[in-house]
């Protein structure tokens, strides 16, 4: 089994995306020019990475990634106790988080799959699926581990 799916960020890529326009009107002086230059290339090449999150399941591991692959968290099925739907709040933000109990990776919005892992630890998965992501984790799972 294996299932793979990609969400992508339209609310930060559309909010760079005014700010570079906003940032042309306001300083359109030569001297700030290659300043401004560097700054719009390091923030889009981080638009980049940070713009897509594919998450994959299979019976061995879930694997999330950003962009082109990297940044990459892997867990094993063995080491997840549980997979269960959770709503993030606004403060918790997007990309790579420390969170209480453990991390997560969220490109978009606020739905996401919580794992409890054997370790005591969490991690947790930014989606625009959250049905259907625990579902096939539950599925992926020992018949000894408890899903909600």
């Amino acid at each position: 089994m294996e299932y793979r799916h990609t969400q992508q960020a339209f609310a930060p890529v559309a909010i760079w995306i005014g700010f570079i326009v906003v940032l042309g009107i306001i300083i359109p002086t030569e001297e700030w020019a290659p300043w401004i230059g560097v700054f719009v290339f390091a923030i889009t090449l981080v638009m980049l990475l940070f713009s897509r999150l594919t998450v994959t399941v299979t019976n061995e591991i879930i694997v999330t990634s950003f962009g082109l692959g990297w940044p990459k968290h892997t867990e094993k099925v063995s080491d997840v106790l549980a997979a269960h739907e959770v709503r993030n709040s606004w403060i918790q933000g997007w990309g790579i988080r420390k969170i209480s109990g453990g991390w997560m990776y969220n490109v978009s919005g606020y739905d996401a799959v919580e794992l409890d892992l054997a370790s005591g630890k969490k991690f947790r998965v930014g989606t625009d699926e959250p049905t259907n992501l625990a579902a096939t984790i539950a599925l992926v799972l020992p018949p000894a581990s408890a899903t909600n």
